[in-house]
């Protein structure tokens, strides 16, 4: 045997005997539960072929058969509650061989070639990242067998196999060359050959099993006549979890290894190359979602093409970072999106996702919530974000009571429609009484206010609850009534950064009206102030200087020098 060989062999062997420790934990569970069913099935045969008898023996004797039928019953309702319990699966966007046959031939060419079972299906994640995912627990299984039915037009769903499901990021679908994509997807795929071995597989379903029934157990909102039981059941599966903690990571580790060992022999040399491009989708994703995405999401806009966006971040991060220099030559190769039949449709649905998944919103368009074109993202996401910013920061001087000048108006003296221009705020921000805390309060009340207004109404419980006849299945209704979004992608704003925000929109604006500069999109940075057709990016130091010092000199400066006129009103929205 090789060393290879060897090495693989040894995690595979280590990876079976940590499945057999889990296994052995469930087994000692189940002999606790019945042994006071078996010392009283012991007592009632000896009472009745008259070994023991009267007395104290006939007290001991129906004792020890009620605690048997009670620890019996709790046993089957904690039996119960896990095998109904429904394991979190990640949300994802199923991909059918009839959308992606090249796919499906590529992941089952390279488990041939890796010699082992195929995955049972293929999904879309929009994060950077693959795993192969176990949907073999009941509860999983039945949604997954409903979610084909539903993504089939309604025709009859087909039971979905025991193998798990391959789950790949959609941004490497179209960074990634179509080389590239199998030698990542290599070791990933390998990882079906320990899931099918029986004891790891069942040991895995265990451990999901009791997964499900704490997060079952801690969902907020029961009655008191579900709550109790459901501490009782969560009780005993954290007991269970503790137990298991060690044994269920090292499995893992050990099967992951042995993947890692019998994908060796394939690409390898050119997964080297590829892991590379893995670290640099993520930086790209990581910018287009915090610095692009975001603000059209605020905006109740999601942009449709999420994954083709990555592609132009890159490249412009390859034009330039002098590090990258070279990745763009790999563009001429075929993208591995080429694989999909409609790869826009499969771009779209991903994009949807991702804005639920890291910002919250309703499953489908609506009035308030409706895709945008990346050709329509200056004029219809940048220029209404800087007019709805800048009607919001008048609206907060309006009720501060700060006039057009730089006085303060009387408490009681209204403002009515003072004129929205420029002068006013930073009049207001270089006065000496200007109190920029105040202002920055208001505005941050402000936005709350307008965020609590906009947030998405609760989810269902699950897929069951208020689901319409013939409607698809929502890839969320198994992580229950969690609040969106599941992961926030930055922490609340401070007062501070909303209202240098909020001036520098109240500048762009500005610049737009008096000065002939236009919106714009930095695949990196986000929105952009674009004059001569040129990118300004040296907004940020005046527009702080003037917001945290009160120093407006470095701002008129630059205002100075782009022709910006001061004191014209702007359009706000």
């Amino acid at each position: 045997m090789s060393g290879t060989g060897s090495v693989e062999e040894l995690g595979a062997l280590s990876a079976r005997a940590r499945a057999l420790a889990l296994l052995r934990i469930r087994s000692r569970a189940v002999a606790v539960a019945i042994l006071p069913a078996a010392a009283a099935v012991v007592l009632l045969v000896a009472g009745a072929q008259g070994h023991i008898g009267g007395g104290a023996w006939d007290t001991v004797r129906w004792g020890v058969t009620v605690c048997a039928v009670v620890v019996l019953l709790l046993a089957v309702a904690v039996a119960a509650a896990v095998a109904r319990a429904r394991p979190a699966v990640s949300p994802t966007v199923p991909l059918t061989e009839e959308a992606a046959p090249d796919l499906y031939r590529l992941v089952r060419d390279l488990a041939d070639r890796l010699d082992v079972p195929a995955p049972s299906a293929i999904a879309l994640t929009p994060d950077c990242d693959s795993w192969l995912e176990d949907r073999t627990h009941p509860a999983a299984q039945q949604r997954a067998t409903d979610l084909a039915k539903g993504l089939s037009g309604g025709r009859r769903g087909r039971r979905v196999p025991a193998a798990p499901v391959l789950v790949i990021g959609s941004p490497f679908l179209w960074w990634m060359r179509v080389a590239e994509l199998r030698a990542v997807l290599a070791p990933v795929v390998a990882g079906t050959g320990p899931s099918a071995h029986p004891d790891i597989a069942a040991a895995r379903r265990f451990v999901r099993g009791l997964d499900a029934a704490v997060a079952d157990a801690s969902v907020p909102g029961q009655g008191a006549v579900r709550r109790v039981p459901a501490a009782f059941v969560g009780w005993i599966a954290r007991m269970l979890l503790r137990g298991c903690r060690s044994h269920a990571a090292e499995m893992e580790r050990c099967v992951a290894a042995a993947a890692s060992v019998r994908a060796q022999g394939v690409d390898y040399g050119l997964r080297i190359v590829a892991q590379e491009q893995v670290g640099l989708a993520y930086a790209g994703w990581d910018r287009l979602l915090t610095r692009v995405a975001l603000p059209a999401w605020r905006m109740g806009r999601w942009p449709s093409r999420l994954d083709a966006g990555v592609v132009s971040a890159l490249t412009e991060l390859s034009r330039r970072d002098r590090l990258a220099e070279g990745f763009t030559s790999r563009l001429g190769e075929r993208p591995a999106c080429d694989l999909l039949e409609e790869p826009g449709v499969a771009d779209e649905a991903a994009s949807l996702l991702a804005a639920r998944l890291f910002h919250g919103g309703p499953a489908e368009s609506g009035p308030d919530w409706s895709p945008v074109d990346w050709q329509q993202y200056p004029e219809e996401v940048v220029d209404r974000k800087w007019r709805t910013e800048a009607a919001r920061l008048h609206r907060v001087l309006d009720s501060l009571g700060v006039s057009a000048g730089v006085h303060r108006a009387p408490p009681a003296e209204p403002v009515g429609t003072a004129v929205p221009t420029l002068a006013r705020v930073i009049d207001h921000l270089a006065a000496p009484g200007g109190n920029a805390e105040e202002l920055a309060a208001g505005i941050g009340a402000a936005v709350a206010r307008d965020e609590a207004g906009a947030a998405p109404p609760p989810r269902a419980g699950g897929p069951a609850d208020g689901a319409q006849p013939g409607a698809d299945p929502d890839p969320l209704d198994l992580w229950g009534p969690v609040p969106l979004p599941l992961f926030p992608l930055q922490p609340p704003r401070t007062g501070a950064e909303l209202l240098a925000d909020h001036v520098v929109a109240m500048v762009c604006c500005a610049a737009v009206d008096t000065a002939g500069a236009a919106p714009g999109l930095d695949w990196l940075d986000g929105p952009a102030l674009l004059v001569d057709g040129g990118r300004r990016s040296d907004l940020g130091a005046p527009v702080l200087s003037l917001v945290e010092d009160g120093d407006a000199e470095p701002l008129r400066s630059w205002l100075s020098g782009l022709g910006v006129r001061t004191d014209k009103p702007v359009r706000l929205v």
